[in-house]
């Protein structure tokens, strides 16, 4: 199989599509987080932080501002601790915050829930909102100078169309509508430079299963998360009731080619509204917890990263780089390591610091990613080539004109990103035998 990589022709920007959710939190002790730094991870997000109900201490604003009824003006009334310690064990790693306010998933909420219901004041809780935004970007409270760009309002108001069995939103659509109509718009007359965003949307399942339905009273959940999106927007886009819309996120926990489709029609879809400028982020994604810790899961998620690539997608955020999660899928929580999937970050992070994306054929096989990039200076490139399928594969390429070395590094499921000579050079092209559920990174000295 021979694919062309066209050294001089810059096609983009590398994006950050190796972000993640959370951080390897294990109490207060944090001998995994250089493992972020070291695979260059741009942003984490910070959603369901610390475990159910944010471990009870960490982002959620119930757990920041513990009683509603209390001053939002007085820094007494908040408790950042906990957050504070995260935030800043991530700066030391050149992580950047994505911070989500609003609270995380009750998935006990037939028991009894907790912090998932509309606000009694949207105002004062975007007040709190602002607090803590002051908190963490202008020193308030004894706070910090973090610059934190992205700030999302809640997470999934869309999970249930029936409200009793929403683990997320204990209100209607119209309520969120509202709140973020309020918290956005307040948020940004205070803080203009922020990006404000949302709403972590369940995502677009139903454009693949069945027709959109308009009326949500009779749709089926994937449908009523479609209509939830298309109320929303046509909410914000009116006259009426104009909000901003910096960002538009949502999840997905389905296949390359599904989410390709996903990307697209979120693409297509926000522009319609005149949203043209409004960033596209999936920031949930995951190919499932039954492949945790594989090597086969380790490649789909180095094609899913490279795939996203080459979508209107502007951010792609993995769910999640927490230890003790059943969606985990980073670090071992036995042997307080890594699996392999995290070279995968780590080998697209060689790519984003180089900087510029190179024109790269993509092979007639859906089971091969290929993406390959290049420093402005012209001195330095990579191809990083992805084999999902459990067969072995054969794959040559042409290499750059007068190279002055190359190091290729390998992972499968005996190499944990090693370097590897068991390539071959045939005039200008290398040929290298993928093993199976493996992915290979070739940096060359131009």
């Amino acid at each position: 199989m021979k694919i062309n990589v066209d050294f001089e022709k810059k096609i983009g920007k590398i994006k950050p599509m190796h972000c993640v959710g959370n951080a390897p939190i294990m109490g207060d002790n944090n001998m995994l987080f250089h493992y972020l730094g070291e695979a260059g991870i741009p942003y984490s997000r910070l959603h369901d932080t610390g475990g159910a109900y944010g471990g009870g201490c960490f982002v959620d604003i119930a757990n920041i501002f513990r009683n509603f009824d209390a001053d939002a003006k007085d820094p007494a009334s908040y408790d950042f601790a906990f957050t504070d310690w995260l935030i800043s064990e991530l700066d030391k790693q050149g992580v950047k915050t994505f911070y989500r306010l609003g609270s995380s998933i009750e998935c006990e909420h037939h028991i009894n829930a907790y912090n998932i219901f509309p606000p009694k004041d949207y105002q004062k809780w975007a007040e709190i909102c602002a607090g803590i935004i002051r908190h963490y970007n202008e020193g308030w409270a004894n706070g910090f100078h973090y610059n934190i760009e992205f700030w999302e309002i809640w997470n999934e108001p869309d999970n249930e169309p029936v409200i009793d069995d929403n683990p997320l939103w204990k209100g209607t659509k119209e309520d969120y509508f509202r709140l973020y109509e309020i918290t956005s718009n307040y948020l940004k007359k205070e803080f203009p430079s922020i990006k404000v965003g949302g709403y972590a949307s369940c995502g677009f399942y139903g454009i693949s299963e069945s027709a959109f339905s308009a009326n949500a009273n009779s749709s089926h959940r994937v449908e009523y998360f479609l209509e939830f999106f298309h109320d929303f927007l046509k909410y914000i886009s009116s006259s009426e009731h104009k909000s901003p819309l910096d960002f538009f996120s949502w999840h997905s926990y389905l296949t390359i080619d599904k989410n390709r489709e996903y990307a697209a029609y979120a693409r297509e879809q926000l522009d319609l509204y005149g949203f043209k400028d409004t960033l596209n982020i999936l920031n949930e994604w995951n190919m499932g917890p039954d492949i945790r810790g594989t090597v086969k899961d380790a490649s789909y998620i180095s094609g899913m990263i490279c795939a996203m690539q080459n979508t209107s997608l502007d951010m792609l955020m993995y769910y999640d780089a927490q230890v003790h999660a059943s969606y985990g899928g980073i670090f071992d929580p036995v042997h307080k390591t890594v699996f392999k999937s995290y070279y995968a970050f780590k080998a697209f992070n060689e790519l984003y610091v180089l900087g510029n994306q190179i024109d790269c054929t993509a092979p007639n096989d859906k089971d091969i990613i290929t993406l390959a990039a290049a420093s402005d200076d012209a001195k330095k490139g990579a191809v990083l080539l992805t084999n999902m399928s459990s067969e072995p594969k054969c794959i040559s390429f042409n290499m750059p004109c007068d190279v002055k070395g190359i190091v290729c590094i390998g992972v499968d499921k005996d190499l944990n990103y090693t370097p590897v000579e068991n390539y071959h050079i045939y005039t200008n092209d290398i040929t290298i035998k993928m093993t199976p559920n493996s992915f290979y990174l070739f940096n060359f000295e131009l």
